[in-house]
This record gives C-alpha cells, structure tokens and sequence, in this order.
C-alpha cells in the first residue's frame, strides 16, 4: 500500500527590522525526509500483570519483573517496542549512503530481566552482554547471519560480540537459566529504523525526499497486518507499507492496532 501525507515545512526567510535573514539550507538537507507515526492501541488495554519467577526465587523474587510482551501507555494507549525499519529487500537501492563509526551496544542482565528489551545495531557494531547480577545468566542469541551464541555469563562477568552480518528479522535473546528472559537484537546495515517509545512514537531521519520506501513493522506481541490509518482499515500485507516520501516530516498520525491483533500471552 502506497501512502502520501500532507507534509510540513520549516521556512527559511525572515525579515527582522527590516533587514532580510536568509537560512541557508544545504541541498542534501532539503532533500531530507522524515517520517512519523504513533502506534495507539484501539480499545481498553487488558491488564498486564508481572512475571512470577521460578528460578532463583531468594534474588529474583524480590524483583518487579515486568511482561514486556505487550505494554500499553495507560494515559495515552501508545504502544512501546513497535520496531519499523526500511525493507531493504526493495528499497535498499534507494536509500542514501551514509558513514558509521563502530559502536557497542550494551545488554544487561539486571535484576532477572535484560535491558533494554530490544537493542538495535548496525553491522560491525559490538554487542556488550554484562550480568551485574549476583546470580550466573546465560544469554543464547539466536543469530541467523551470523554465529549463534549462547555464553555463560557469570555474575560480574561480560562477553562482548562482534556484530559482522545484517540480520534479516529481529533476533530474540533468550536466558535458558531463566526462561522468562527475553530480549531482541536488531542488525542492520544501515540507520533507517526506530523503536516505538513509551507513548508508541516512531521517528526515522534522513529518508530521500521524492523516492517511494518500503517499510516493515515487526513486533513481539502480534500481527500488525490490519491497522487504521487515517481513521481507515488498511491492510498491511506481510506487515509492509509503502510510503511516498516529501521533503519535510512525513506524519502518518495515529496507527490504530485492534486488539485482537496483539496480546501479551
């Protein structure tokens, strides 16, 4: 489905005492696109209690363990931990080149739970796995592209990845220790993706301006393959759209999720 949204503009010419300030606008920079939407769960939220743990009850047992699976803003229904990259598979041909220095993600294994619940890289980017824990973790992260790894992660300990292959979904992290942990990791080969935050906003920068992207939406706690936009019932086919991109903030507005599409079971 191909999208088009009125788009904003920032102007570029004051006059201030009658003197006339010019803002200079590089080329790459107006030809810049942003895009915008907030994911909103359309109904009452269920109650989403806790995780009772069942391992290593004298220090996991004194921990609020959230159940990240699904997690609703209670004041404004927005939706956390939405992931939506570009497809590359279709569009990557028109993304701009852009440069990276090497980072390292930190996943930590703190207080039974990991954080963040979804760590998102780009290829040779380094994944920092830390347990300041006083009990052992292990984290088995399920590469598809690059090699599976399951380290023993001792309390005090670390063990540190380095991040060579684009991977083509979001890669779960699990602790077999305790099998209530869970996080992702996300690899890409580029900086076009963004996690819903606490009130379910997205926003991706540096989009080209006047191309038609492709996009895909992942998330843990369901199927977002029929949404509302713009108030109307879309179909998002293998959870893919498609956006025409103007110069400017692209703004899809509110994204509506039914709730029989997602769940925290």
């Amino acid at each position: 489905m191909k999208i088009q949204f009125p788009i904003r503009r920032a102007a570029t010419l004051a006059l201030t005492a009658g003197v006339a300030v010019v803002g200079l606008i590089s080329t790459a920079a107006a030809q810049d696109a942003t895009l915008k939407m907030r994911f909103v769960y359309d109904g009452t939220p269920p109650p989403v209690g806790n995780v009772v743990p069942n391992k290593d009850l004298e220090f996991c047992g004194k921990h609020d363990i959230p159940n990240e699976k699904l997690i609703v803003n209670p004041d404004d229904k927005g939706i956390k931990n939405v992931i939506v990259q570009v497809y590359t598979r279709s569009s990557g041909k028109d993304l701009p080149k852009t440069t990276h220095t090497p980072q390292t993600h930190v996943l930590v294994n703190k207080d039974c739970r990991f954080e963040p619940h979804i760590v998102v890289a780009q290829t040779g980017d380094t994944l920092a796995i830390t347990n300041p824990d006083p009990v052992g973790h292990n984290a088995n992260v399920n590469f598809i592209r690059n090699t599976p790894q399951n380290p023993m992660i001792p309390s005090g300990q670390k063990k540190e990845i380095v991040l060579e292959e684009e991977e083509p979904a979001a890669i779960p992290v699990d602790c077999n220790i305790h099998p209530w942990m869970k996080a992702y990791i996300v690899v890409l080969e580029h900086p076009f993706v963004d996690v819903s935050n606490d009130s379910g906003e997205i926003e991706i920068q540096g989009l080209p301006a006047g191309k038609e992207i492709e996009f895909v939406v992942r998330y843990e706690g369901g199927k977002l393959d029929e949404v509302k936009v713009d108030g109307k019932l879309t179909e998002w086919k293998r959870h893919r759209f498609e956006v025409d991109l103007k110069s400017g903030v692209n703004d899809m507005g509110d994204i509506l999720v039914p709730a029989s599409a997602v769940s925290a079971d």
